[in-house]
Order: structure tokens, then C-alpha cells, then sequence
């Protein structure tokens, strides 16, 4: 019979316990840092035991070393704001390759890692973790000319692979494998376009993480680069021309005095690359210097005959539509003085639209204009004042919509999960699609003229599975389903209704053990996990680290808030700008639905969310900061008087709020994580983490928020921060790094919330 292997920690003086399912031996060493406040310095006494401890007997034990945090400086620094001060005393922090900073990184990273390498479960969940990643994953293949592209993973690769296939059941020839562009697996394929005939495949790279691509052209017949170079390329696609001879792209200028890294992204153009020459001559196709923050995604149509440019307004969703004719061009594209004319087709950026395809000069574009869980029109290009509906707006949104085989295969969520429904090209219904359950549908691949098209569906417990769906008939067959090792019959999923805090019903997901039932005698440890913005909804889909989580013992929620895109366009207004504070109350009453409905306790309950989602777990710390043990805001949007001053900050004001506008300014600062911590406040243990190439919300937003929690707090539960390196965002991120990131974040919860973990080996 095992012993329990005991662990006693001094920071609450708990006794977790660290089991495995076989014989194992765990060595336990806290090193001790030094903490020196700024202005009243605070340190932290730790008297834990460090024993190596067998299965059969645990022997040994030291006194550890004292636990403190390294110190911070604290600057004299205030702005103001419509007549009103605000201290920002970590302002020093933005500037990230200063050697204050990088001095201050690295005595911070020197605790953190010093801490979670001291953490007992934490190498049986690298190891679980590393077996669950272990399987063979496909991306959904597109036919692209006489063959197909697909990605897969062969199971620990750090990036899939792209293959070409010259059948469905036929074996792979490798196109292009990033894993041989670094020794480390941080340069990540970003995004690829074929041309019209699958001669020639244009694909952009990206370089720790970073939002800046650069794009190149290989031949696909040869698997060999061109000699095309595209840079400074971020947040837009490529299209190309019909004759295959030249796509277009959207750029920004090279950066200058800010760095590629900092600097502010605006006066994005768009041009026209022509094969065989060099960028310095691309044709400007589209610009308009006069609106500096306005951004252009080009799209040609299937018959080569349009050029379709959405023209945004940061993040905005609302977006206006411009049409070239390129039956008109003549020799534009090749020495161009001045752009090709343009018809305004919807100006004003008064709803959102986006193509779907088209038959001659009728465009058919989802649109949320007159219903805010959109549907499907047409607009021929010759009376642009007339809008004809071919799909009305249901009762479930409407994501998106792909022409196929002579039919549209729309894409809705009902309640938050996938639904799938085949039209006639007249709008009558054909078919609803059945799909195997509570999940996800993504990556739709397929062209008006292909007999079938092909989409991805995962679930919580159920990886993602490539499906071939025929329109005609509604009917799908799997081309490809991963075996991983796990078993999903042992976890149900159940969905959830709450009420807010003015009444709202809010949907959430909560995944557990089956036949887990609520006790209020053993609360059970639990994840809740939340984003709500920018219109993007949470579904049910498949992670590795999620099931880690759920074989340890925990429940994990998924809270559906107000700001995603669950519900359309009037569920995304309500959690933005103004209302923003809507969004924190969703979450908070997640939090406390779980607490009285007995699945957990504040002694048992974690939250966690990234981005967006990093903001909302800070914001809801700093406002009920006794409702929860532990935390885990990753690359999060921290400072919101300043996140417009960086890289592409400024657009997220369409969810945010402009701070210049006096009262978007009160509801900011009354609600920024950096500027609500108070001073003699016991928070919640707290695992910031973010990476030192995260160009989109740049981790100063990270590092003056633990700057300040660390000054602030006034209790035993750890506060640190993570700093990944040659790491970004998150897109493109290594699979050892993942690995090692959720090896961190599961061991840092397993530790504060006094789990007692046993995994399958």
C-alpha cells in the first residue's frame, strides 16, 4: 500500500497531498530570495519542510530559507486626467529592453521558477501532460488545385507540418516543415494562400510568438521558396489574382524609434505583389493616409472578377465594404502612380459584413445590419441601394457561412455550442447536419465547385475530428479521428444557467468526473475559466491540459459572458465600452453559483483566462478578492489608461472605451486591475504570466501589475509572475512550451488549493 507522500508548506500551514499512481520519488528544495519593498517594505516568512520522500517512507527534513519577492522601485510618476491625478508608479516597466527591467525579469523569473520547481505533483503532471499532447492530430485538408494541403502533428512536434496529398487516402509529401526553420520551434507557420491553380503556395512565418510576419512563395510542385520576400505584414491575409500571377496584401510601414516590438501599428496600406519582383515596386492598390487607423483585409472573388476590400476601424466589428472591378484594371497593378478606382459599397461602418462569395455582380455577405445575430444577403454591385435576404436571422447566430457544391453550409451556435444547416443557393432549408454532440465546428474548408467540403469538431472530451460532409445529401463520414490517451466516457458535461447580478440568465459549462455529484462537505477544486469580449465566443472544445485538470480531481467551468459573440451582436454591446462592468458581475457570479450550488468553495476555487480574459481575472481579484484562492491572469490587458499607447492597444477601444472621453475614463480607471489594488489587502494566490515577445498586449500590462500586487498584498498566498521567453501571444507557441506552461499552472493551483492529485502513468 503507498504511503502519502505530506508536503507541509508554511505560507497557510497546509498539508497537501502529493500521490502517484506508481512508486515515485520526489525531492522538495525552496530556495529563499530577498523582498524589499519601496516605499514599506513587507516579507514574507516561510518555515516549510524539504524532505525527499519515498512510497514507502518519508525521511529528512530542513528549514527552508525565508520566501520574499525581489524588490521594485517605486517611481514618483502622475498623470492626469480630466483635472484628476493618477500615480503610476511602475512606469519604468514599460520599457522593456531597459536593463532596470531586464534586471527586474530576471530576479522575478529567479523566485517564480524557483517556487514551481519546488512544487511535489509537479513532474507527474509534466509527465501526464506529455502523454496526453502525444497524439497524432490533422488539420481539415482543402483541395487546392489537383491535390490537397493539410497540417499534422506526429504527437511532440513543436509545430505541424504542412503536406500535400494527391488523395484523400493517400500518403503526405511534406511542403513545408517550420520545425527545420529554428532549433527550437519558435518560428511558427502563421498563415498560408494558394494560388487559384495550387501551382504556388504564398505563407507567412512568425518569430517567438510575434504578430509580425513575414511572407514568402513556394512552389508546391518543387516544395522550394521563390525568390519573393513580403515584411511588416500583421493582421491581414493575402489574396490572390485569378491568373495566379500576383496576390494582394495589406502592410505597415517599417517600424522606427519605438521598435518592432512597441511601437505603435497604424497607416496600414494595401498593394498589389507581383511574382518575380521585388516589394519596393508593389503598387499601392489602396490607402488612406487621412485615416491612419484604418486597416484593409482584400479578398477576390471566386471568379477573379472583383476585388472585395473590408476596411476596419481597429477592432471594431461594424466594418465598410469597398469594391474594385478588375475587369477595369488594365495595367494598374504593374507600374500603378495611383490606386485603381473603388465603389463604396456599404460605407460607413454602420453594421459588419463579411463575403461569402458570388455570381457575377450579386456579392453575398453575412451581415449583422438588421439583425444582430445576423443573417445572409445579396447585393448586386449594379444597384448597391438594394439588399436582398436569402437567409433570415434565426433564433441561434449565425458565425459564418461557406458556399459548397451549389449550397451554403452555414455555421450557428445555439446556446453556445455548434449547430450545422445546408441552403439552397435560394435560401430554402436542405439539410440539418447532425453532429456527434455539445462541441465545436472550425476550419471549414471548400469551394463552390467541390463535391464536398470538410470542418473539425472537438468537444470538451472529445479531440478534434476531421469530418467530410457532402451537401447534397447532409451527410458526414470521419477522414480522420485521433487516439489519445484518455477515456472520455469517464467525464460528463453538463450546461448551466445562472443569473447575473441584474438578472441576465448567463450559460456555462461545467466538466467533471461522471457521476460527480455537488457535496457541501468536500467542495471540490475548481477552474472557472471566462473571457468575454471583441465578440469572440467560448465554446466546447479539446485541450490536453483541460483533461489533466479534470484526472486530478477538478471541476472545470466555462463561463459564457456578456462581451463574446455567443448571442450576436446585442449579447457583444453589452459587455463592452460603458457596460463593460457587465462582464466582471457574469463572472463573478459564475463564481458564486458554483460556490452555492456546492461544487466548490472560495477555499477551493481558481480562475484563470488569457488576453481579454487575463484582464477579466484581474478585474475580478481586485473587486472580490475573498471569493476565490487562486488566480492565473495570463497576458493580460492590465493597465487601462494605458493600453492604447502600445502596438495595436489603440483599436481595442472599440470594447474598451476611450480614456480621453470623460466618462469612458471613470468606468476605465474604475475598473483597471493595476490601478485598483489596495494596500493591506489579502489577494488570492496569483500566477501572472505573460512572454517577453508579446507584441499584441505587450507585458508591461504584467509587470507593473505584479509590481503593484506585490506592494499591495498582505497575506501568506503566493504572487508572481511568469516570463516565457521567445514566446508571444500565444499563436504559434512551441509544444514543449505549452507543455511546460500548464506543468507551471496546474502545479501552482495544485499547491494553493491543497490537491491531492493521482494521475494515470
Amino acid at each position: 500500500m503507498q504511503s502519502v507522500v505530506r508536503w507541509i508548506k508554511g505560507w497557510r500551514g497546509r498539508s497537501p497531498v502529493v500521490v502517484a499512481s506508481v512508486t515515485i520519488t520526489v525531492t522538495i528544495a525552496l530556495a529563499g530570495c530577498e523582498r524589499i519593498a519601496t516605499s514599506a517594505p513587507k516579507t514574507t516568512s516561510t518555515a516549510a519542510s524539504a524532505p525527499t520522500v519515498s512510497s514507502n517512507e518519508a525521511t529528512g527534513a530542513s528549514e527552508t530559507p525565508r520566501f520574499s519577492y525581489p524588490s521594485t522601485d517605486r517611481d514618483d510618476h502622475i498623470d492626469r486626467y480630466h483635472g484628476i491625478e493618477v500615480a503610476d508608479p511602475y512606469r519604468w516597466l514599460e520599457e522593456g529592453e531597459s536593463p532596470r527591467t531586464r534586471a527586474w525579469v530576471a530576479a522575478q523569473n529567479k523566485v517564480t521558477f524557483g517556487y514551481l520547481k519546488s512544487i511535489g505533483a509537479r513532474d507527474a503532471i509534466r509527465r501526464r501532460l506529455t502523454a496526453l499532447w502525444d497524439y497524432e492530430r490533422w488539420g481539415v485538408p482543402s483541395l487546392q488545385g489537383p491535390r490537397y494541403a493539410v497540417s499534422k502533428n506526429d504527437g511532440l512536434q513543436a509545430q505541424s507540418v504542412l503536406y500535400t496529398l494527391d488523395s484523400l487516402d493517400g500518403s503526405g509529401k511534406v511542403l513545408l516543415d517550420p520545425n527545420t526553420m529554428s532549433r527550437d520551434g519558435t518560428v511558427a507557420l502563421a498563415a498560408t494562400s494558394f494560388s487559384p491553380k495550387g501551382d504556388y503556395m504564398a505563407y507567412g512565418v512568425s518569430d517567438s510568438g510575434s504578430d509580425w510576419q513575414v511572407w514568402r512563395v513556394r512552389n508546391v510542385a518543387t516544395a522550394e521558396d521563390t525568390s519573393d520576400l513580403i515584411q511588416w505584414i500583421k493582421f491581414t491575409g493575402v489574396s490572390w489574382t485569378k491568373d495566379g500571377k500576383g496576390f494582394y496584401y495589406a502592410r505597415y510601414d517599417a517600424p522606427t524609434g519605438g521598435g518592432a516590438l512597441a511601437e505603435v501599428n497604424e497607416r496600414q496600406t494595401l498593394y498589389y505583389h507581383r511574382l518575380g519582383t521585388p516589394q519596393s515596386v508593389d503598387p499601392v492598390i489602396y490607402a488612406r493616409p487621412e485615416h491612419p487607423k484604418w486597416g484593409f483585409s482584400p479578398e477576390v472573388t471566386d471568379d477573379g472578377r472583383y476585388l472585395v476590400i473590408s476596411v476596419r476601424l481597429g477592432t471594431e466589428r461594424n466594418n465598410s465594404i469597398v469594391v474594385q472591378d478588375l475587369s477595369k484594371r488594365g495595367r494598374v497593378l504593374t507600374r500603378a502612380k495611383t490606386p485603381p478606382a473603388t465603389q463604396a459599397l456599404r460605407p460607413g461602418f454602420t453594421a459588419h459584413w463579411e463575403l461569402v462569395g458570388n455570381d457575377g455582380p450579386v456579392l453575398w455577405f453575412t451581415t449583422d445590419a438588421g439583425a444582430p445575430k445576423s443573417r445572409l444577403v445579396a447585393i448586386d454591385v449594379r444597384h448597391p441601394e438594394t439588399m436582398l435576404e436569402v437567409i433570415p436571422e434565426s433564433t441561434d447566430t449565425l458565425r459564418y457561412v461557406k458556399r459548397v457544391g451549389g449550397r451554403f453550409v452555414a455555421s450557428y451556435l445555439s446556446d453556445a455550442h455548434a449547430k450545422l444547416v445546408v441552403y439552397e443557393t435560394s435560401g430554402a432549408l436542405a439539410h440539418e447536419v447532425a453532429l456527434p454532440g455539445i462541441g465545436s465546428v472550425t476550419g471549414f474548408t471548400g469551394e463552390p465547385d467541390d463535391e464536398a467540403c470538410f470542418f473539425s469538431f472537438s468537444s470538451f472530451t472529445r479531440p478534434p475530428t476531421v469530418y467530410r460532409l457532402d451537401p447534397k445529401t447532409g451527410q458526414t463520414s470521419v477522414w480522420r479521428e485521433p487516439k489519445v490517451d484518455f477515456d472520455p466516457t469517464a467525464f460528463e458535461v453538463n450546461q448551466v444557467f445562472y443569473a447575473s447580478k441584474d438578472g441576465t440568465k448567463i450559460p456555462m459549462f461545467v466538466v467533471h468526473a461522471k457521476g460527480l455529484t455537488p457535496r457541501k462537505d468536500a467542495p471540490r477544486p475548481t477552474y472557472l475559466y471566462g473571457y468575454g469580449g471583441f465578440n469572440i465566443p467560448v465554446t466546447p472544445r479539446f485541450s490536453p491540459q483541460n483533461i489533466v485538470w479534470l484526472e486530478m480531481g477538478g471541476v472545470y467551468a466555462s463561463a459564457n459572458l456578456r462581451g463574446g459573440g455567443e448571442y450576436g451582436e446585442a449579447w457583444h454591446r453589452a459587455g463592452t465600452k460603458l457596460s463593460k462592468q457587465n462582464v466582471f458581475d457574469d463572472f463573478i457570479a459564475a463564481a458564486e453559483y458554483l460556490v452555492s450550488s456546492r461544487w466548490t468553495s472560495s477555499a477551493k476555487l481558481a480562475i484563470g483566462g488569457r488576453s481579454n480574459g487575463g484582464l477579466l481575472v484581474g478585474a475580478a481579484i481586485t473587486q472580490r478578492p475573498n471569493l476565490f484562492a487562486a488566480a492565473l491572469p495570463g497576458v493580460g490587458v492590465m493597465d487601462m489608461l494605458r493600453f492604447d499607447e502600445f502596438t495595436i492597444g489603440w483599436a481595442w477601444r472599440s470594447d474598451y472605451g476611450d480614456k480621453n472621453d470623460a466618462a469612458q475614463f471613470s468606468v476605465l480607471r474604475g475598473y483597471s486591475p493595476y490601478h485598483n489594488l489596495h494596500e493591506d489587502t489579502g489577494y488570492p494566490a496569483t500566477l501572472v504570466y505573460t512572454a517577453d515577445h508579446d507584441d499584441r498586449v505587450v507585458p508591461a500590462h504584467s509587470y507593473k501589475f505584479t509590481a503593484a500586487l506585490q506592494h499591495a498584498h498582505d497575506g501568506d498566498a503566493p504572487v508572481m509572475i511568469r516570463i516565457d521567453t521567445k514566446a508571444g501571444h500565444g499563436a504559434g507557441k512551441p509544444t514543449g512550451k505549452r507543455i511546460e506552461e500548464w506543468t507551471d499552472l496546474w502545479g501552482f493551483l495544485v499547491d494553493n488549493l491543497d490537491m491531492t492529485v493521482a494521475l494515470p502513468q
